[in-house]
């Protein structure tokens, strides 16, 4: 790339953040207080990223929300938790930075009178019975926001696909309510709660949000209130370096024209990762997961990895995602399986009708096993209680499988164990010994072979009028079957970077001036998930640590290794 100028500048600003997601919104918003100049470039038509059709859950131990309601941990308890998590895949320093400076990242976005958070309490991290895991977990997540507030800025809002009818809104602990409205007297009531807030909504015309949509909307006014351009349609093409190999700007597409942005403290990537990149998830995804089953928005093909590689950057977990077992709904979405993985009567079972794993665990270690264990033919078996009792696949308890769902194959149904396993061609003995042996564990209330229902985080969205909230008897017809995909929430590969977000080449030398952060970089959970939000809460530390590194670095040394954090 030909060495920059600063007279051949369109625009010049002390930091720019490519991606409009949580980490870049960060990012941008700790350079605005740390006195730099700073735009947002996105190429979407929408602002928010992955992280604006997320449930928005942020997993930042020893936040000032934490804090607040007395949930304190040691520094070793986190780390303890971290190492075993990672089991020394990623670098010690990544894990300190990420450590100690998320309390900092988040007492930062609290300066602004937007950034309001709430506890999920009770949302285990995903293996709390590890040495240093919360049962009560540790995730947060933004207050309802009501996106009027955005003014003009509403309608380029990236829309979340889960929206509620009529208005409705739901956080995390509201669904997880209303998925026992046919079980729980505290189910019950929250149904009663939604529909107060359907007629509120309706009165008062508020454009409720929660979860990520409520993130993105609260981040957006804090960056309006920071004065923080936010310039849409704006693919960037290249990343532009001077003779040295310092990255000193970038060049976007806007409007059919070429801009050329100046960047004097450095770029932020922040674009996500190749969730929609086909030659990258055949080239760098293990077998029976590279077919494109991801909840990624569609703008996540790659982009920064690909101009981080252009400059000789390092990459690491390419070969990984942020695993969710998925059902491809015949109008071409992908819907994701949390809390369905935990109804009690049911079970899911390979191509030769066995168990593989505990249904019940962590999304991404239960993709790890379908994939290492080559089932990526799964089913989710269930009962006619089950149909009557729980929502699945955003059908709501009672409602019958939409026809499209039947004539596409996605769903079986039948009279029988035996001929539901004729109907999806498995070996029907072995299905109903499966079924018969997995009924057993439900009358005793102990699952021998996978010990589901074990752990608190098993247990969360279970259901607590049965023995073991995730095991019950399959016995009253008819009988379902439903096609589970390997899908994913994003892809966890990246660009290597150090405790400072600087983007590192194979030598393990700095690219200077240019940082990363969220899917764009390598992930600093290495191939594991700490709890819910573990995906946001390091896209925005990193956001931060790299924008804080900017600021400290003098023009002269700013590509330094090292240096202030």
């Amino acid at each position: 790339m030909s060495p920059a100028a600063q007279e051949t500048w369109d625009e010049e600003f002390d930091f720019v953040v490519v991606g409009s997601g949580g980490g870049g919104m960060a990012a941008a918003l700790t350079a605005a207080d740390s006195g730099l100049s700073t735009v947002v470039v996105e190429k979407g038509r929408k602002y928010g990223g992955s992280t604006g059709i997320s449930g928005g859950g942020i997993w930042i131990p020893n936040n000032p929300t934490l804090r607040a309601k007395g949930h304190n941990d040691s520094r070793e308890s986190v780390r303890r938790y971290l190492d075993l998590l990672t089991e020394n895949r990623v670098p010690a320093a990544r894990l300190d930075a990420y450590v100690d400076q998320g309390p900092a990242a988040m007492e930062l976005l609290g300066k602004s009178r937007w950034m309001r958070f709430y506890w999920v309490k009770g949302y285990a991290d995903y293996h709390p019975e590890y040495d240093g895991g919360r049962p009560l977990g540790r995730s947060i997540e933004a207050l309802p926001f009501d996106t009027r507030k955005l003014g003009e800025d509403e309608k380029y809002q990236r829309p979340n696909s889960l929206k509620g009818p009529l208005g409705l809104w739901i956080t995390s602990k509201d669904y997880r309510d209303l998925a026992m409205v046919k079980r729980t007297w505290r189910g019950r009531r929250a149904s009663l709660t939604a529909a107060w807030r359907v007629s509120s909504n309706m009165i008062r015309r508020r454009h409720m949000a929660t979860g990520g949509r409520a993130l993105v909307a609260r981040m957006r006014m804090a960056l309006k209130d920071a004065g923080i351009p936010v310039r849409l349609r704006s693919p960037m093409t290249e990343l532009v370096t001077d003779a040295s190999g310092k990255v000193t700007g970038i060049v976007v597409e806007r409007e059919g024209r070429t801009v050329r942005i100046g960047a004097r403290r450095g770029v932020l990537l922040a674009t996500g990762g190749f969730d929609h990149n086909r030659e990258m998830r055949e080239k760098y995804l293990p077998e029976g997961s590279r077919d494109d089953h991801s909840a990624g928005v569609a703008e996540n093909v790659g982009d920064g990895i690909v101009a981080g590689q252009a400059l000789g950057a390092a990459l690491d977990f390419m070969d990984d995602a942020w695993w969710m077992p998925s059902v491809h709904h015949p109008s071409g979405a992908t819907i994701p399986l949390v809390s369905e993985r935990c109804i009690p009567p049911s079970v899911i079972v390979s191509g030769d009708g066995r168990r593989f794993t505990n249904e019940s665990s962590p999304y991404v270690n239960f993709v790890h096993d379908q994939i290492e264990g080559g089932h990526t033919t799964a089913w989710f078996v269930m009962d006619a209680k089950a149909r009557a009792r729980y929502p699945f696949a955003q059908i709501l308890p009672g409602m019958p499988f939409p026809k499209a769902f039947y004539e596409n194959g996605t769903v079986h149904r039948a009279k029988s164990i035996a001929e539901l396993a004729r109907s999806i061609g498995v070996p029907a003995d072995t299905l109903t010994e499966t079924v018969e042996r997995f009924n057993g564990f439900a009358r005793t209330g102990q699952d021998t072979d996978f010990g589901r229902g074990d752990s608190a985080y098993d247990r969360y969205y279970g259901d607590p009028t049965m023995k073991n909230p995730n095991l019950d008897e399959l016995v009253k017809a008819p009988y379902y079957a439903i096609r589970i995909e390997v899908g994913d929430l994003g892809t966890k590969g990246g660009l290597v970077c150090d405790e400072h977000s600087q983007v590192l080449r194979e030598d393990g030398s700095v690219i200077a001036g240019l940082y990363a952060t969220g899917n764009t970089s390598a992930a600093v959970m290495g191939n594991e998930y700490a709890g819910p939000g573990a995906t946001i809460g390091p896209s925005i530390v990193f956001g931060y640590v790299a924008a804080r590194h900017a600021a400290a670095a003098t023009r002269a040394g700013s590509g330094a290794a090292g240096g202030a954090p």
